[in-house]
């Protein structure tokens, strides 16, 4: 992509962003959710001019955000396309918040794989795979501690945040949803990851 299609690409996750926040369903929830797009967008200046991440990273980080942004407005258990999938599939409850733990998996592992491969960390293919299915299932599971120290300090507020919608394995599920997700994002983008990392400028292979 060209650089003025990258900045456009961040730019309609910041107009997301902001039109999320005139009125979501619950101001804590979507406080939660969105302060991880709010820190990306924080430090994309830098990474403009300094790392130069690949066009497909960038689009995946994009879209990971919409989903954090659309989840944090209508709070997980309450998104549209959930509900519509429930009435489609006849599911039990609104699965929304699956996808976005799918995704958590999905992202993360491309973002893992172009750091490692960028900073020369792992060599073979093999222990690559290994290494970026880990740090993904790890962060999976740091999140799922994170929600629930959330659960601690405030308490009933944190209801809609966790979207559990009284399943006692929400947390392994959701678990169970990154490891998927990253697994599968290695098996169907690897080759087009490696093509684009092949393509960039020589100093920009190598960070130090």
């Amino acid at each position: 992509m060209s650089p003025r299609a990258r900045d456009a690409t961040v730019i309609v996750v910041l107009v997301a962003l902001v039109a999320s926040g005139i009125a979501p369903r619950d101001r804590l929830t979507w406080a939660l959710e969105v302060f991880w797009v709010v820190g990306a967008l924080a430090i994309w200046p830098w990474f403009r001019t300094r790392r130069s991440p690949t066009d497909l990273l960038l689009l995946l980080l994009a879209a990971h955000a919409l989903v954090l942004i659309l989840g944090g407005y209508y709070t997980y258990a309450h998104v549209p396309l959930g509900n519509w999938m429930r009435e489609w599939f006849g599911f039990s409850r609104n699965h929304y918040d699956r996808i976005g733990h799918f995704m958590q998996g999905f992202v993360p592992a491309i973002l893992a794989r172009e750091i490692l491969i960028r900073q020369r960390v792992v060599r073979g293919k093999a222990w690559l795979w290994c290494v970026v299915v880990s740090i993904c299932v790890a962060f999976s599971a740091c999140f799922e501690l994170f929600e629930w120290a959330a659960a601690m300090i405030f308490g009933d507020g944190s209801i809609d945040y966790l979207a559990t919608q009284g399943d006692v394995w929400d947390a392994q599920k959701d678990m169970l949803m990154a490891l998927i997700g990253s697994n599968l994002a290695l098996l169907t983008l690897g080759w087009l990851h490696d093509r684009q990392l092949a393509a960039l400028p020589t100093d920009d292979r190598r960070e130090s």
